[in-house]
């Protein structure tokens, strides 16, 4: 792969770096046959843009590290961004094609075409069909199918900036690496189907380990119920022998059941006239009842009469003495309000003088309360006349300075040297001089006046601090006049209250002279309680309505006792009634019989059920034994064919035939990094490729390391302890080995090499050592060109051709060209 010519419009790099929108270079007529190629400029002039865009894949090599994982969107600028690269690769010539949108939704299209023999641009079309149709992923495909993965390509042949080294890569990504230059892919592809069958025997040995485990559920539960339902045959007889003593037991009922009924039926014949004589006894019965209620009535009627007659007497003699204890209370009231007329009297005559005594401290307090607020308005007065005193002062001090100032600005007018020359007109120095003498009047008035002002507010300070020491006993007079105020007005609020019951006392005089007639008018508590003649008379019509009463009650008792005589006796008389209770205990006897004939039918049902279901479940159980044997077998003969198969995924994966192939091709990479070593640095240092480490039991496993012997120490130690600048030269020397190998014996050429400021960590003398590898790397692989980017002045010397993109940002959009 050879680029030919680079067109990019809109990446940021470009800007920032070269302040273009567009940069074209003509690499063919740049580089010419020049074989090591120089892109140089200052730091941030777009080098790296350029050299991450002279490869036809879809990523920017030193801002990702795959193209899965890498974004346009982020470096270009325009709406409508493209880069577009004519490269060579196999005799054929194509074009890249890379379009980013940015206006709305962002979206990339690639497009690759080949150049045909009719000299047009036709869409690359593979031969398995895969055909560039300005996806990203068709794109990929075809770029990839051309020229390899791009994890290879940015590993053996472009040296991008930042790039991962060697020795940090772990031994699954090595060994992938290697496998891909190889050409192991097939391998690789078979060991994956591998994997992918192991995956399905995986899932589908677990399935048939659960549907196994299932189904040995299945069975236990089955084993389970077998073990619940043993015995059902016995059941079943028992059941069988309890239904038939049910049976006879039912039989046995019945036939006594028919003979309670006969007997009854015969004891029925009489029962219309012991039914009449019942009811007329049961008429007798009630009508006694009644009768003796009624009696009941009148007499507890009359008791009730009595007994009213002896609460109106008590209840007369309860209102007097009630009246005669309302009478005294109120009597007892009225004395005790009469008891304060002397406290009255009193109150009235000292209410006048209390309310002119309280009129006078509130006089007092308020003459107090204006001392008060004299004294905070001479507070006040006193901040304020501090505040102007204080800036009078400073304004004083500020026009002495400026007198100061002046004066001494106005002496240099007799001491400057041009005084009296012809100078003197010119001189600025002489006539600042005579302006600062025009300026000392005005500047002395204002320190008069300040002085003035000054003793004005002092004259007024001292008259404000007079009055604060006259008025600094103001708060304390305030607060005993209060006091003093408030003590009367609360002699006053008592006197008044006391004064108010006067009308009271009268009315109390008035109402004793009442009080002590209604009390002479009551009878006595004795008197009133007595019966009088129409009480007596009451009373004695009461007692006779009682006798009477009690005499026919007597009467009917009589009565109707002789008559409930003769219906016991015509009863008696009868023949004995039917035994009801034997005809129900027959028919309960029959009931209990059927409902134990019911159960022990139910029984022998159910027993029944039972052993028809334990024979359908041992069927069941041997039906599941022989269904779980099967799948045992089955799981037995998946698990064999799942361990084969994993041998083979493992003997197609990184640890079985690709370590195989690596541990043929270690020693060959080997002895390519070794010879650019010799070639460019001198026979210091030899690499060794180790593809098995020794694990900590001492076992060797596989693995990768990357070994270097110092000739100087004669000692052995990992690339990755080795210093910067020796790390930095054996990872350029492996990573061409890399791609020696890759053109020397997997027919991948790319003809074109690519490194982006590789030389960082080297010293002046090893840069050109460095050379002297990359000249090394293009005889022995047979490559025409490598593209490299530097800032060293050393390495541009010996470079054949200089891509110079400062002298593109100077003479904007010139291209520039130094053969070396």
């Amino acid at each position: 792969m050879q680029p030919l010519h680079l067109t990019l419009t809109g990446f940021r790099g470009i800007r920032d770096g070269l302040g273009l929108d567009e940069l074209r270079l003509d690499l063919q007529a740049l580089a010419g046959d020049a074989a090591l190629v120089a892109i140089t400029g200052r730091n941030g002039s777009g080098k790296t843009t350029v050299m991450d865009n002279l490869t036809p894949y879809c990523l920017l090599a030193s801002r990702g590290s795959g193209t899965g994982g890498f974004s346009y969107y982020d470096h270009v600028f325009l709406p409508e961004s493209v880069k577009d690269l004519v490269w060579a690769h196999a005799g054929q010539r194509y074009r890249s094609q890379i379009v980013v949108r940015l206006n709305g939704r962002r979206r990339t299209e690639a497009f690759l075409h080949r150049l045909d023999d009719d000299g047009h641009w036709r869409p690359v079309v593979l031969d398995d069909g895969l055909r560039s149709d300005g996806r990203l992923e068709t794109y990929n495909g075809c770029v990839e199918r051309l020229c390899g993965s791009a994890d290879t390509f940015f590993t053996s042949v472009f040296a991008a900036q930042g790039r991962r080294p060697l020795s940090s890569y772990r031994n699954a990504e090595i060994k992938g690496l290697l496998a891909d230059l190889l050409g192991q892919d097939q391998i690789l592809a078979m060991g994956a189907q591998a994997g992918d069958t192991v995956r399905l025997l995986k899932g589908g040995l677990a399935g048939v380990r659960q549907g196994g485990a299932e189904l040995e559920l299945a069975c236990a539960q089955v084993a389970a119920e077998l073990q619940r339902l043993g015995g059902a045959s016995m059941r079943q007889e028992r059941a069988a022998s309890v239904l038939q003593l049910a049976t006879a037991d039912l039989e046995a009922a019945v036939a006594a059941h028919a003979r309670c009924t006969a007997e009854h039926a015969q004891q029925q014949a009489v029962s219309p006239q012991r039914a009449r004589l019942a009811l007329e006894l049961r008429a007798l019965q009630e009508q006694a009842r009644t009768t003796a209620q009624d009696f009941q009535t009148q007499d507890t009627a009359a008791l009730r009469s009595l007994e009213r007659l002896r609460q109106r007497v008590q209840t007369r003699g309860a209102q007097v003495a009630q009246r005669r204890d309302t009478l005294l209370r109120a009597q007892q009231g009225w004395m005790q309000t009469l008891a304060q007329e002397g406290s009255v009297r009193h109150a009235l005559h000292r209410l006048p003088l209390a309310r002119r005594s309280l009129a006078l401290r509130q006089a007092r307090a308020q003459a107090a309360a204006d001392g008060v607020a004299a004294l905070r308005e001479a507070e006040t007065a006193q901040q304020r006349e501090d505040q102007r005193l204080a800036a009078i002062e400073r304004e004083a001090g500020k026009a002495v300075l400026w007198v100061q100032e002046l004066t001494h600005r106005a002496g240099l007018v007799t001491t400057v040297p041009c005084v009296g020359t012809d100078l003197q007109h010119r001189c600025g120095l002489l006539g600042d001089a005579h302006a600062a003498r025009r300026l000392v009047p005005d500047a002395q008035a204002v320190v008069d006046r300040c002085a003035r002002e000054r003793r004005q507010v002092l004259q007024d300070r001292r008259r404000t601090l007079q009055r604060l020491y006259d008025l600094a006993r103001a708060p304390q007079a305030l607060v005993v006049a209060e006091q003093a105020a408030r003590r009367a007005g609360d002699r006053v609020v008592a006197l008044r209250e006391l004064a108010a019951q006067g009308p009271a006392c009268d009315q109390a005089r008035s109402a004793l002279a009442d009080l002590a007639l209604d009390l002479a008018a009551l009878p006595t508590p004795d008197q009133a309680a007595d019966w009088t003649a129409e009480d007596l008379a009451e009373r004695s019509e009461i007692l006779q309505a009682r006798r009477s009463v009690a005499a026919r009650a007597a009467q009917a008792r009589a009565r109707l006792s002789t008559a409930r005589a003769r219906c016991e006796a015509a009863l008696a008389a009868l023949p004995p009634a039917p035994d009801g209770s034997a005809l129900a205990q027959a028919a309960a006897a029959v009931a209990r019989a059927r409902t134990a004939q019911l159960t022990a039918q139910q029984a022998l049902v159910a027993a029944t059920r039972e052993r028809q279901a334990v024979d359908g479940l041992q069927a069941q159980h041997a039906a599941q034994s022989q269904r779980l044997a099967a799948i045992k077998a089955h799981a037995a003969s998946v698990e064999r064919a799942l361990g084969d198969w994993t041998l083979l995924a493992r003997c197609l994966g990184h640890d079985g035939l690709i370590a195989l192939a690596i541990d043929d091709v270690g020693p060959t990479l080997a002895h390519l990094t070794n010879e650019l070593l010799l070639a460019s640095h001198g026979p210091r240092f030899t690499v060794v490729l180790q593809t098995q480490c020794m694990s900590g039991k001492g076992e060797l496993r596989e693995g990768f390391e990357i070994l270097v012997h110092d000739g100087d120490s004669g000692e052995p130690k990992p690339l990755g302890l080795m210093s910067g600048g020796e790390r930095t030269w054996i990872e350029a020397c492996l990573v061409r080995a890399v791609a020696l190998y890759l053109a020397q014996h997997t027919g991948r050429g790319y003809d074109t090499l690519f490194s982006d400021e590789a030389d960082g960590a080297l010293d002046p003398e090893r840069k050109r050592m460095f050379m002297a590898m990359k000249r090394a790397v293009l005889r022995l692989g047979g490559y025409s060109r490598e593209y490299f980017v530097t800032q060293t002045p050393e390495l541009v010397a010996v470079a054949d051709a200089v891509i110079d993109l400062d002298r593109l940002w100077a003479a904007r959009p010139v291209e520039a060209l130094h053969d070396a």
